[in-house]
């Protein structure tokens, strides 16, 4: 995996590499500055910096490409059970060797609804298209499609919070005509919604039986209404005596 990321982030400095690593910047910066709390990892790719947006006070970047702080492999971290309020997967599950024993690490690390983010080849779009006649990074990476990773998350309790596709782009390297067909952008969103070259998610770990206690206010209000009812006797009989 280390020489495959690697190689990917040597490709985002091309000029398609560009145009999909400033729309997922973009992505990221959004979700991430309104997600709180105190740990927050990026696994692999540090040339995207996924948590530039987010104000936890412990950020960091582990995994096995140069550049990463933290040196692990992905489908085994070096962290406690529920330790991170905030995971990062920028195309995490596109270059691992197992990317479902990705996941349950993931679930493993997490806090209870602590957040994770990930970011995907989508097969069923033209950069899935391009795979059959290239066999060059990333092209050749697992392109795990959106409902199969669906499934993965629904067995590991991982709840889908929200979603979004990017790159309705050509998947090509010419700079010119991907400014050309900048217009695919607001067409593809509207007539084909599924058939961007990358989905985002949104993911929330859910703990069953984990209930939010809330105050019982009838109860609460019993003694209120009990303390008005005495006061108002009180004064009653304070007229009375004072009519005597």
């Amino acid at each position: 995996m280390n020489a495959a990321v690697d190689h990917f982030a040597a490709w985002l400095a091309t000029p398609l590499g560009q145009y999909l690593r400033d729309s997922e910047a973009a992505w990221f910066d959004a979700k991430v500055c309104d997600i709180f709390g105190y740990k927050a990892m990026q696994l692999e790719l540090p040339q995207l910096d996924c948590l530039r947006a987010n104000r936890m006070p412990w950020r960091a970047f582990a995994g096995q490409a140069a550049g990463t702080q933290i040196k692990c492999m992905p489908e085994a971290l070096p962290f406690s059970e529920q330790s991170l309020d905030l995971l990062v997967l920028p195309h995490t599950l596109d270059f691992a060797g197992d990317p479902h024993a990705v996941l349950r690490e993931a679930e493993r690390v997490l806090m209870p609804e602590g957040r994770l983010l990930i970011t995907g080849f989508n097969p069923w779009s033209l950069w899935g298209l391009r795979r059959l006649k290239a066999d060059e990074v990333p092209w050749q990476s697992h392109f795990v499609a959106p409902h199969r990773l669906k499934d993965w998350l629904a067995l590991l309790d991982l709840q889908l919070l929200n979603g979004a596709f990017l790159c309705y782009r050509p998947p090509l390297q010419r700079k010119g005509w991907l400014d050309k067909s900048r217009f695919l952008e607001r067409a593809g969103d509207k007539f084909w919604p599924a058939g961007g070259g990358v989905y985002c998610v949104e993911v929330v770990k859910r703990v069953r039986g984990m209930n939010v206690i809330e105050p019982d206010w009838h109860h609460i209000a019993i003694p209120a209404r009990s303390a008005a009812a005495a006061v108002e006797k009180i004064r009653l009989q304070a007229e009375k005596d004072r009519c005597k």
